[in-house]
C-alpha cells in the first residue's frame, strides 16, 4: 500500500489531539483520513480507556472502511475492529475501533447519553452534512462541557474548507489541514451540457476510454439505481459486441445503497488479469469508499436528491446539479494509485457559474420529525427545540412541522414533553409514523401483521415488479398475479404478499414466479424478525401468535391493522374531494393530490373511492401523488381533529418567543380552517350521496 499523506502528519495530529478536546481535520481527498486516523489514535494508546468510534454517513462506507482497517491491522472483522449499522452489528467485547453510521451513534446515546463507552469520537466526512451529522455536532458541543475525563476527545474530519465553519461552531477549536491526492488528475470538460442524455454520453465516453486508453478501471457517477441499471445493461451489450481480441476483457459492476452487501464488496476485489472494470455508482462512491485501480472517472454532473417541503408535507425526488465540492470529490477518485483522468460531461462554464460551492445540508431539505423526537427523548435540561444549537439552523416551519407531527401521533403532549409512547418510539429504529403504528397494533392485537407491513416498507428498494406497460414481451415469463389488497389499499397488499410467501415456507421460487426481488424479500424477512425482537424488548410485547386465516377473522385483522395505521399516520390523512378527481390532504397541508397509479386501492360497487385514506408519503413527480395508500374510517380519525384545535407550536417546542406570536397566530388560523371544513360532515355526506346517484344514473344509461 502506498504511504498515505496523513501518515506524514502523525506526530502533529497526536500533539494537537493531546492539547485539545476538539480537533477539526481538513483532509483532502486521498489523504487517508477515513482508514488511518483511527489507527493513528490506536497506536498512541487512545483505545486503552475506551473504544475509538468513527461515524460514517452511509452504511456501505461503514462496512467497507471497517473491513479495510481490519485487513490492514491483520485482525478479524468483528473482533478488534468492527462495525454497526441499522439491523446489523459486527462488534464484540474485544472491539477497540468501531465504525458505525451516525444514526446508530445517535441511537446509542439514548441508553448512554454521555457516550462513556467511547474514549474518542470521530465524525468523519462532516462536509456531507447529513442530518444525523448535524444533530451529532450539536450534541457533542454540549457533551464536551459535561465529560471532563482527560482522555475524551472529539475529532471532526472534512474534505473541504467546510471544516473552518465547523471549527467556528466549536468555539474556534484546533484546525489541522492534511494534503490529499497522491497523483495528479487531468480534468477534461465536455463542450455540451449533457443533462438530457447523460446516460448515452457516459456510455459513449466509457467505450471510448476502453478502446483507446491504457489499462485502468473506470468509475462512472450516475444519479440513481434506475440510471445505473440502464447504463450497466448498455455497457454489457456494447462490450460484448466489441471485436474479440481488439481490446482487453471487461466486467461491469453496479454500486448503490440498495445493492446487497455481497454484491457491493465485489468492487473492492481486484479484477482478473488483463481485464478492466466498469463501476457504475451513485454518489456513495464520492467519499470514504476507495476502489483501488480506478484511473478514469466519468462524472455526469448530477445527483438524485430528495427534498421535503414542510408547508405541504410533500417530498420531491429531483435530479439536480452537484456542487463544486462534490465534483472535486468525484475527480479525486481517479488519482489514488497513479495519474488519472476525470471526464466531466458538462462545460467548465457550468462548473464555475451554475454549481453551488457546497451541497445544501440535509437538515434544510428533509423532514425533522425523527430528529426532533430523538432530541425530546434525551431530556436535556432547558432544551428548546426551536433554539437548539445547529450548525445551520432549520427554518421555524420545518421544526414546527416536526413538532406537529409528533403531537398528532402522541409522541409528545400539548406542552411538548415526551410521552411514554414517544419514549418507546425513540428506541425503535424506524421513522415515527411506522414505530407509532407498531405500538398501536400491539394494543389492538394486530402486531404480527403490522410488523410485516413495516418491514416491507423499510426495504430500501422496490420489491414489486415495476416494468412498464408494453414491456411484458421483453420478459421470458410474465409474473403471476400478486394479491390485490382486497381493494383496501397498498398496505394490505404488502401484508398479503408476505403472508402468501410465508405459506410456501419462504420459497424463493415463489418470488421468482411473481416477479419479486428475492434479495429484497429476504432482507424484509430478516428485518421483520429483528423488529419483533426489538418490540418485545422495548414495549414488553408478548411473543406474537399467528392469527387464523379464516376469512372472517382475517378481515377483522385487516380492520384492526387499518386502525393502527390510522394512529401511526395521523399526520398523513387525506379526504376525498367530491368535485375534484383526487384527495385533499388534511392538517396544515391542504392541497389536492392524486392516488399514485401503482396503487391497488379500489372503488366500491358504486364507483366511489373511500372518503378517507392514509398515505405513507407524498411525492411530486409528474403530479403530486400519495404513495402507499390505505382506506380508513371517519370515526377513527376524529381524535386527530380534536388535537388540532389545541395545537400550540411554541408550547410543543419547550419555549416561547414574542417574536413568533404572529407566525403562531397564522398557524392557528390555518388549523381552524382545516377543522371547520372537516366538521361539515352532514354537507359532505349529502354531496357523497348526490355523487353516487349521478354515477348510478350514468351507469344505467350505458
Amino acid at each position: 500500500m502506498a504511504k498515505l499523506p496523513i501518515l506524514q502528519f502523525e506526530e502533529k495530529i497526536i500533539e494537537t489531539v493531546q492539547n485539545n478536546i476538539v480537533t477539526v481535520l481538513i483532509g483532502e481527498t486521498g489523504s487517508g483520513k477515513s482508514t488511518q486516523l483511527s489507527q493513528i489514535l490506536y497506536r498512541h494508546g487512545y483505545a486503552k480507556s475506551g473504544t475509538i468510534c468513527v461515524t460514517q454517513p452511509r452504511r456501505v462506507a461503514a462496512v467497507s472502511v471497517a473491513r479495510r482497517v481490519a485487513q490492514e491491522m491483520g485482525v478479524r472483522l468483528g473482533e478488534e475492529v468492527g462495525y454497526a449499522i441499522r439491523f446489523e452489528d459486527r462488534t464484540s467485547s474485544e472491539t477497540l475501533i468501531k465504525y458505525l453510521t451516525d444514526g446508530v451513534l445517535l441511537r446509542e446515546s439514548l441508553s448512554d447519553p454521555e457516550l462513556r463507552s467511547y474514549s474518542v469520537i470521530i465524525l468523519d466526512e462532516a462536509h456531507e452534512r447529513s442530518l444525523n451529522m448535524d444533530i451529532l455536532m450539536g450534541l457533542l458541543k454540549r457533551l464536551i462541557s459535561i465529560r471532563k475525563d482527560s482522555n475524551f476527545r472529539v475529532l471532526v474530519t472534512s474534505a473541504t474548507l467546510e471544516g473552518e465553519k465547523v471549527s467556528g461552531f466549536f468555539n474556534g477549536c484546533a484546525l489541522l489541514k492534511v494534503p490529499g491526492k497522491l497523483y495528479p488528475v487531468e480534468i477534461i470538460y465536455n463542450d455540451d451540457d449533457s443533462k438530457k442524455n447523460y446516460i448515452e454520453a457516459a456510455l459513449k465516453k466509457a467505450i471510448e476510454i476502453h478502446v483507446k486508453e491504457p489499462d485502468g478501471d473506470i468509475l462512472i457517477f450516475m444519479t440513481g439505481q434506475e440510471d445505473i441499471e440502464k447504463l450497466v445493461k448498455k455497457l454489457e451489450d456494447r462490450v460484448r459486441n466489441l471485436e474479440e481480441g481488439s481490446v482487453m476483457d471487461a466486467v461491469v459492476y453496479p454500486l448503490h445503497g440498495s445493492l446487497p452487501p455481497e454484491l457491493q464488496v465485489r468492487v473492492f476485489s481486484p479484477p482478473p488479469p488483463n481485464c478492466r472494470r466498469f463501476i457504475v455508482a451513485t454518489n456513495i462512491a464520492e467519499t470514504s469508499l476507495t476502489v483501488d485501480g480506478v484511473v478514469y472517472v466519468i462524472d455526469c454532473g448530477y445527483v438524485k436528491q430528495k427534498q421535503y417541503n414542510p408547508a405541504t408535507g410533500m417530498y420531491s425526488l429531483d435530479v439536480v446539479k452537484i456542487s463544486r465540492v462534490q465534483a472535486n470529490q468525484r475527480a479525486g477518485r481517479a488519482g489514488r494509485t497513479r495519474p488519472g483522468k476525470c471526464y466531466r460531461l458538462y462545460p467548465s462554464l457550468v462548473y464555475n457559474d451554475e454549481f453551488l460551492e457546497a451541497a445544501v445540508p440535509e437538515i434544510l431539505r428533509t423532514s425533522l420529525a425523527g430528529s426532533v423526537l430523538y432530541l425530546k427523548s434525551l431530556d436535556l435540561p432547558g432544551i428548546d427545540i426551536l433554539k437548539f444549537d445547529f450548525l445551520d439552523p432549520p427554518s421555524y416551519g420545518s421544526l414546527g412541522d416536526a413538532l406537529r407531527q409528533l403531537y398528532l401521533i402522541d409522541a409528545i403532549d400539548e406542552n411538548g414533553a415526551i410521552t411514554s409512547v414517544g419514549r418507546i418510539m425513540s428506541e425503535v429504529p424506524l421513522e415515527p409514523s411506522l414505530s407509532r403504528t407498531l405500538i398501536a397494533a400491539n394494543e389492538n392485537g394486530s402486531l404480527s401483521q403490522a410488523l410485516t407491513i413495516v418491514a416491507m416498507l423499510s426495504a430500501e428498494t422496490n420489491l414489486l415488479p415495476s416494468f412498464a406497460r408494453g414491456s411484458e414481451k421483453k420478459r421470458k415469463h410474465t409474473p403471476l398475479r400478486l394479491p390485490d389488497g382486497d381493494g383496501l389499499g397498498d398496505h394490505i397488499q404488502l401484508l398479503q404478499i408476505y403472508e402468501s410467501w410465508s405459506e410456501t415456507g419462504f420459497d424463493f421460487e415463489w418470488c421468482r414466479e411473481h416477479g419479486l426481488q428475492i434479495r429484497g424479500m429476504s432482507f424484509v424477512k430478516d428485518v421483520r424478525g429483528q423488529l419483533c425482537h426489538i418490540m418485545q424488548k422495548v414495549a414488553n410485547c408478548s411473543m406474537e401468535v399467528r392469527g387464523s386465516h379464516a376469512s372472517r377473522e382475517r378481515k377483522m385483522g385487516y380492520k384492526n391493522l387499518r386502525k393502527a395505521l390510522c394512529v401511526g399516520y395521523a399526520n398523513q390523512l387525506a379526504e376525498r374531494m367530491i368535485r375534484h378527481n383526487g384527495y385533499r390532504t388534511l392538517g396544515l397541508k391542504s392541497q389536492l393530490v392524486q392516488v399514485h397509479p401503482s396503487s391497488v386501492l379500489q372503488p366500491d360497487d358504486d364507483g366511489m373511492f373511500p372518503s378517507y385514506v392514509v398515505y405513507h408519503e407524498l411525492i411530486t413527480t409528474s403530479s403530486p401523488f400519495m404513495r402507499n395508500v390505505c382506506a380508513v374510517d371517519m370515526q377513527w380519525i376524529s381524535p386527530v381533529f380534536k388535537k388540532l384545535e389545541n395545537l400550540d407550536i411554541n408550547k410543543l417546542s419547550g419555549g416561547f418567543s414574542d417574536s413568533e406570536n404572529d407566525v403562531q397566530g397564522e398557524v392557528q388560523d390555518e388549523i381552524k380552517k382545516e377543522v371547520k371544513v372537516v366538521e361539515t360532515s352532514a354537507d359532505r355526506d349529502s354531496k357523497i350521496q348526490a355523487a353516487r346517484e349521478r354515477f348510478l344514473s350514468r351507469k344505467g344509461k350505458k
